[in-house]
């Protein structure tokens, strides 16, 4: 790779929320659904990675075991790790589902304060164009 880890996953922060390695495994979905990294890209080796992140080991091999898991990324000893085939239509599905727990919850959460369906949507609106600005 030739832009630093710490520009591609970063920054991951401790001061940031949700665990380091939770930060890693966000970035690196996040980097495979915007198609800056395509199935069987390099990923920078576990020391690598730790190093440049400022991560201990423990954290970078965590990341990369629940990448594994989920099927963004496969390992092969001794060659190292690599985006999985099928990784962006897996973490789109992921983001798809996530966001319309949110919804349902929004949805639920609107039934219950008493709003209607035209007030619902108006606020969804709204939302989505405070989203779109920079």
């Amino acid at each position: 790779m030739q832009r630093s880890n710490q520009l591609i996953f970063g920054p991951i922060s401790a001061a940031a929320p949700g665990a380091l390695y939770e930060q890693v495994v966000v970035a690196v979905k996040r980097e495979v659904a915007a198609g800056r990294l395509n199935a069987g890209d390099a990923l920078p080796s576990l020391r690598t990675l730790a190093a440049d992140l400022r991560v201990s080991l423990i954290t970078a091999k965590r990341a990369y075991d629940d990448l594994e898991r989920d099927g963004v990324i496969y390992s092969r000893q001794g060659l190292g790790a690599f985006v999985a085939d099928g990784a962006a239509q897996r973490v789109r599905r992921e983001q798809r589902s996530q966001a319309q727990l949110a919804l349902r919850t929004a949805a639920h959460a609107a039934q219950v304060a008493g709003l209607s369906e035209d007030e619902l949507l108006a606020m969804l609106k709204t939302e989505i164009t405070g989203a779109k600005k920079p």
